[in-house]
């Protein structure tokens, strides 16, 4: 008789996956919010949201990634902020409707189990969940030998929030004489990093450990800078002030992302220069030749998070959003598009 075979010879080793999401139950308490009746480890996730709190709420929920960003965690063998920017760009994607962040669950899966990689994962995770006032209430960890490398792995982010009816910011509002804020990145974010990393990596042959001075840190460091995570921002503008759109500043950049929220008849302009843009960009571009259009499609070039906002109104915003710690910018305005023009956004150099 052939030796007996078991599930672990196959590669996938059931006990350990049992004691990470036994270990995962301490480590996620911090995020949970009052409304969370399940513990992490159930086949769902119960959340009893407080309908005495809403008089006509939408639930609403968005899922994401972190694209080839993972590839430089991978090359830097760090992985305690990856989890900060998957926690980012599902939250950033619901709160542009105006609505607040509920809960989280996480889709992780590799070749082999790493407990200390899985534990950094969900660590940045758990941070970028108390950011954005969000409970991690389950999520999926996959073994999946011959996939995935050794150290390499996916992950992905399903979210769940809550609006009134009556306040979701949908662009709808949007008017001309608008004025366009621009809120800060924190630098290239989650978006770009394919092209960032041909430029840098195989083009210019440097290595993630390479320091340069222009960004005041290593490559690695600079393209692993966590995602902002404009939660509290957006919710405490929102309460105050009436915001007639919202845009996150994701693939296809302000070209492709304001012009999502637009009305038809409207179009943005953006003054280029008005704006403080991180070294980040400038270092890429200066190596290789990169158009204007491409750059504002395939990166944020220092701006995360755009308002539109009414005329009048944009300077008191301001105030607000530097009391909040932001770095924010008027940085155009809406017109007419007058039938005539093809492009929804465009440019004016200073």
């Amino acid at each position: 008789m052939d030796k007996k075979i078991t599930y672990k010879d196959a590669g996938v080793d059931i006990n350990k996956a049992d004691e990470f999401v036994h270990a995962l139950k301490t480590i996620v308490k911090p995020t949970m919010r009052p409304e969370v009746l399940s513990a992490i480890g159930g086949f769902g996730s119960l959340f009893a949201l407080n309908t005495q709190k809403y008089a006509s709420p939408v639930l609403v929920s968005s899922t994401d990634g972190v694209g080839t960003k993972l590839r430089v965690a991978f090359m830097m063998q760090k992985h305690d902020t990856i989890g900060i920017d998957l926690v980012a760009m599902c939250v950033n994607d619901i709160v542009v409707l105006g609505a607040e962040p509920l809960f989280l669950l996480d889709y992780i899966s590799m070749g082999k189990i790493d407990q200390g990689i899985l534990k950094n994962i969900i660590g940045g995770i758990v941070a970028g969940c108390k950011e954005a006032c969000c409970s991690l209430v389950g999520g999926e960890t996959a073994e999946m030998p011959s996939f995935y490398n050794d150290g390499e792995y996916d992950i992905a982010g399903f979210v769940v929030g809550v609006v009134e009816k009556d306040k979701v910011i949908d662009g709808s509002s949007i008017t001309v004489g608008d004025k366009i804020i621009g809120i800060a990145s924190s630098g290239i974010h989650s978006n770009g990093l394919s092209l960032a990393r041909k430029v840098i990596f195989e083009t210019m042959a440097m290595t993630p450990d390479d320091y340069h001075k222009d960004l005041g840190c290593t490559i690695g460091e600079e393209l692993l800078r966590p995602t902002r995570i404009y939660v509290k921002t957006i919710l405490n503008l929102i309460r105050d002030f009436h915001i007639h759109g919202i845009a996150h500043i994701t693939g296809g950049g302000l070209i492709d992302n304001i012009a999502r929220i637009l009305p038809r008849e409207c179009m943005a302009m953006i003054h280029l220069g008005c704006w403080e843009v991180p070294p980040i960009f400038e270092f890429i571009r200066s190596h290789v030749e990169i158009d204007d259009e491409e750059m504002f499609r395939t990166f944020n070039n220092g701006i995360g998070m755009v308002l539109i906002v009414p005329r009048g109104d944009e300077e008191e915003i301001l105030l607000r959003l530097k009391a909040l710690d932001e770095k924010a910018y008027v940085i155009g305005e809406i017109q007419n598009k007058n039938g005539r023009r093809k492009k929804t956004v465009t440019f004016r150099n200073p």
